[in-house]
């Protein structure tokens, strides 16, 4: 655990990372992959805590628009489309031997725990997975400030943002331009006064609240989280110049 540099964290994993070259849905080989990822950072003895978007299944602010919907109602579909990526990833990572526990801000007791913080942290303590589901609970917020609102909570030392096919944070779109430049280091201020997208707003000022660096990077490479809890830099480091890195 000594050589460690970051022996709590949150993963924050977006829903259409888990579709893999598929236009929608679950691809089997990204989810194994995923949890293999996980399996050998939580070997290391890190403490792992996750958060998984929906979008791979439903959308509340483009579903709500096109279907017509109450954005409310289409963020609470999303939220269910959560809980469901959840349960997968859960039960993937079983299988690999790895304790693993969901628990949904929205109350399912059937299949999921409510979300209790002290409960959370005795479960990392224990050296369980945790995975968030349901969002916040409340519609209108991102599944990013979910991330970053449990990370504060359950006082991470650092909030992983995985993005896949993007390693990091730029100046304008990478895939639209081929000349976009990107930042190995952003303070907080910056991600907001830039009104840079790779992040929402939201969670970037509440990891600014709660002095959480956040490490935007791209999921693909192997092993690469256990790079990070290890120390090396990879990606876009987000944080206060003289907190960002915690040797």
């Amino acid at each position: 655990m000594s050589k460690l540099t970051y022996q709590r964290i949150l993963l924050k994993l977006s829903g259409e990372a888990l579709t893999g070259n598929q236009s929608s849905g679950i691809d089997p080989k990204i989810v194994n992959q995923i949890a293999q990822e996980v399996k050998s950072t939580h070997d290391l003895g890190v403490q792992v805590a996750i958060v998984v978007g929906g979008g791979n299944i439903f959308r509340g602010v483009q579903s709500s628009a096109a279907l017509g919907m109450d954005r409310a109602a289409a963020d609470y579909v999303g939220m269910l489309a959560t809980v469901m990526n959840s349960l997968v990833l859960q039960g993937v990572l079983e299988s690999l031997n790895v304790n693993t526990r969901v628990q949904s801000a929205i109350g399912m007791q059937a299949i999921a725990e409510p979300y209790i913080r002290r409960r959370a942290i005795r479960h990392l303590e224990k050296g369980r997975v945790v995975i968030f589901a349901a969002g916040t609970g409340n519609p209108f917020f991102t599944t990013d400030t979910t991330a970053a609102l449990r990370a504060a909570e359950i006082d991470a030392n650092v909030l992983l943002m995985a993005k896949h096919g993007v390693d990091g944070v730029y100046d304008s779109d990478p895939k639209k331009n081929s000349n976009a430049k990107r930042f190995n280091h952003l303070t907080y201020n910056e991600v907001l006064s830039k009104e840079l997208k790779a992040i929402d707003a939201a969670a970037v000022a509440l990891a600014q609240e709660s002095s959480i660096p956040i490490i935007v990077f791209d999921f693909s490479a192997k092993g690469i989280i256990k790079q990070i809890v290890q120390g090396e830099k990879i990606g876009t480091l987000i944080g206060e110049r003289l907190v960002t890195q915690k040797h």
